[in-house]
């Protein structure tokens, strides 16, 4: 017997990525005034902008986020190699969009995740950008034990982002997310909890104060501030992709935890039915559900 509430969830959190992504892919890389004066307020998922996206593909955010899911579904006790090789097949593909910290790693991975993580850090002389964060999602749906999850979440991070910052983040982003799905708790409060007495508490009360930057900090500081000042899923992903910046990661990243927030069915049918890969997202939400089940008997 499948919970329809979960499944709701579950469903709402992959399409709530995918669609954040396809909506904000327009404007990345673009202004706020720019954005404006090109679109006047943007709320339809048209494609175009700097990728020249399809209306309803995705980019990297969706397609690594599902890389994580995959491999956690293949291998679910020890996921690190199972992930590594889906993003290393994505990666040959050819993907039109391909963060810096990431194609570095990717490039020059030679059989040690984090031996290429801490090169690509020296090298580029950081690795505090929000490419782990993006997709670090599924491991929140997969996993019942928290400690379990906090594993898996932090080593999905290092494979790639050797900065502590992210270790940080992907953990408390994560933890909001099994804190709604398996404890019930509303998504304000889930976050109020995670932030209080860090540096992110400000935003309880306050704006990001940043450009709307792919530095994991900014990234994060947006994706709070979305999350406790809209109402609704759609306010959140159209206020990521109308600031511009790293639009597209800022929505999908929002969009993941607002969409388990307000479940698939709060997700507006003109979005979720306009993204390209419904059927794969689709497959991956009923493995999910299964891997769930047997997690839990």
């Amino acid at each position: 017997m499948l919970d329809k509430i979960k499944l709701d969830q579950i469903k709402g959190a992959l399409y709530g990525v995918a669609v954040g992504d396809a909506l904000g892919g327009t404007t990345e890389f673009m202004s706020a005034g720019e954005v404006s004066a090109a679109y006047g307020y943007l709320t339809d998922i048209i494609g175009g902008g700097v990728w020249r996206l399809e209306p309803g593909e995705v980019t990297d955010d969706t397609m690594m986020t599902l890389c994580v899911a995959e491999g956690i579904l293949d291998s679910s006790d020890s996921p690190m190699e199972a992930i590594g090789e889906r993003f290393l097949a994505w990666y040959k593909s050819d993907p039109k969009d391909i963060g810096n910290i990431i194609r570095h790693v990717l490039g020059g991975y030679d059989g040690h995740w984090f031996e290429a993580a801490y090169i690509a850090h020296m090298s580029m002389g950081q690795s505090a950008g929000n490419g782990s964060l993006m997709r670090c999602l599924p491991v929140a749906l997969c996993y019942t034990e928290p400690e379990e999850m906090a594993k898996v979440t932090v080593i999905q991070s290092r494979m790639t982002h050797y900065d502590q910052r992210c270790d940080r983040d992907c953990l408390m982003y994560n933890r909001i997310a099994f804190a709604i799905l398996n404890e019930n708790v509303a998504l304000r409060d889930a976050i109020q909890r995670e932030i209080t007495g860090t540096e992110y508490e400000f935003l309880l009360n306050g704006e990001p104060g940043c450009e709307p930057s792919g530095y994991i900090v900014h990234t994060t500081r947006w994706v709070l501030h979305l999350l406790l000042t809209s109402e609704s899923y759609e306010e959140v992903v159209q206020r990521a992709a109308n600031q511009g910046g790293d639009s597209d990661t800022i929505a999908a990243i929002a969009g993941g935890l607002a969409g388990i927030h307000y479940g698939y069915n709060g997700i507006p049918k003109a979005y979720s039915e306009k993204i390209l890969i419904k059927d794969k997202l689709d497959d991956v939400v009923l493995r999910i559900m299964e891997l769930r089940g047997t997690k839990h008997h």
